[in-house]
């Protein structure tokens, strides 16, 4: 593939603010498309649900998790490696990062919202989500602070709240890059998001102090953050689910998963929105060896953790070990596998990582497995506990499907709309990276 020129300082600014204030047809097509599908297959049978009653789902005694539960921690593993990424090139000073840190921050939050929604289709009342909350109360009602769902609560509303502000506090220049050279009502929102910002050597300063100390603090909180979800089934007493290796384990997986959704949004935002000479194959080539690491790493704690069970001697736990590799769900374990483990050794190859295409189909692939993964978890597990004949099968309904589905489609659809409000690529940063341009001419 052809070398691109660098842009000058002027382009990065045209280009950028292009991709805000012109929009096509099939940006149009896409978000109605992502709309429609996310309200036909989400909303809609989260709706009837609600009027209807959990039964609709396919959980039963013993697998009283499915699905709903996967989604939220397959939502929260692919918010990780966005500010969580970002934090880490901002503070080891990587210039690639510059380029594709705010779209990523991006799938930060967006996959958190989505992740709180799955959340409160799983726990199916959802309208008694403030009994959660610790507040005083005429019934006298205090959460349980020992409960892993408060764990989430408090973890998630943290995780947020960091994210948000990260975002934020990072997009300030930008903001006012666009309010000067935009009209109407979008120059009124851009100078109220700017915050007056004038680009004075104080501002930078506070700004560099104040971006460096968030990122600084998102780090471990994000690592916090799926170790708690992590604590949701290793303080049962449930085999399978009963493990110390499972908050590394949820880490890693949250990275990988994350990594490979940052390459998936990547190749769309340089495809769709003319990003060509932001986004280059630099950036592919570098996440593709972070992608190769995180299969080596994610292939091990997997090895770890099958190993661990055997070594037990546990016969639940050997049963459990069992029906995961040669059961009912076996198929889907291999699958597993292939998706996260074997096929992501093709990235050693150079070549390999700097394909566009390849690295698309790899990256969806991963997040396949990654998804399956999840959904293991917990259907391998509550199959198959102590006493033979509580055993069950769980599958899921066409109603979970569809919520999967449709939680997908909102996923696209907040970021379409958040493409359009916030630079997609941090210009500021971007020129940071170009050479200075001769005044004398």
């Amino acid at each position: 593939m052809r070398q691109l020129k660098k842009p000058t300082y002027a382009q990065v600014n045209d280009d950028i603010v292009r991709t805000l204030v012109e929009t096509g047809p099939r940006y149009y097509l896409a978000l109605g498309t992502a709309l429609l599908v996310s309200i036909v297959l989400f909303f809609l049978p989260w709706y009837y649900q609600l009027r209807t009653g959990v039964g609709l789902a396919g959980m039963n005694q013993p697998n009283v998790w499915g699905s709903y539960l996967a989604n939220f921690v397959f939502w929260i593993g692919l918010s990780h490696s966005g500010t969580l990424l970002s934090a880490v090139l901002h503070i080891t000073q990587s210039p690639w990062r510059k380029a594709i840190y705010r779209s990523a921050e991006a799938m930060t939050l967006f996959a958190l919202i989505i992740a709180s929604l799955c959340l409160f289709v799983h726990l199916g009342r959802s309208w008694f989500l403030h009994w959660a909350l610790p507040y005083p109360n005429q019934m006298e009602l205090w959460p349980n602070f020992r409960s892993p769902l408060l764990f989430d609560v408090m973890a998630i509303t943290a995780y947020l709240t960091g994210s948000s502000v990260f975002l934020y506090v990072g997009a300030i220049p930008d903001f006012a890059a666009v309010r000067d050279r935009v009209c109407g009502w979008r120059k009124n929102l851009y100078t109220l998001l700017s915050l007056g910002w004038r680009g004075t050597d104080m501002e930078w300063h506070r700004l560099g102090v104040a971006y460096t100390f968030l990122a600084v603090l998102i780090i471990p909180l994000a690592v916090s953050v799926h170790s708690v979800v992590s604590w949701d089934f290793a303080m049962s007493i449930v085999p399978g689910l009963h493990h110390t290796v499972f908050a590394p384990y949820f880490v890693v997986g949250a990275i990988y998963s994350g990594t490979a959704g940052i390459v998936t949004m990547m190749f769309l935002l340089r495809k769709y929105f003319s990003l060509e000479s932001y986004i280059t194959t630099t950036h592919f080539n570098n996440l593709g060896k972070l992608l190769l690491l995180l299969s080596l790493l994610w292939a091990y704690i997997n090895m770890l953790e099958i190993f661990t069970g055997w070594y037990s001697g546990s016969s639940a736990q050997i049963e459990t070990l069992n029906y995961k590799l040669f059961g009912y769900y076996a198929p889907l374990f291999w699958g597993m596998v292939l998706f996260c483990a074997i096929i992501p050794l093709a990235l050693i190859v150079k070549k390999v990582r700097t394909s566009l295409i390849t690295m698309l189909i790899i990256s969806v692939l991963i997040n396949i497995g990654m998804y399956i993964e999840r959904l293991l978890i917990l259907t391998t597990s509550l199959s198959r506990k102590y006493l033979p004949d509580y055993w069950g099968i769980y599958t899921p309904t066409l109603v979970e499907i569809s919520i999967f589905i449709g939680s997908v489609a909102l996923f696209i659809c907040f970021f379409l709309v958040f493409v359009k409000i916030v630079p997609s690529v941090s210009m500021y940063e971007v020129k940071e990276t170009l050479d200075t341009p001769d005044r004398r001419r």
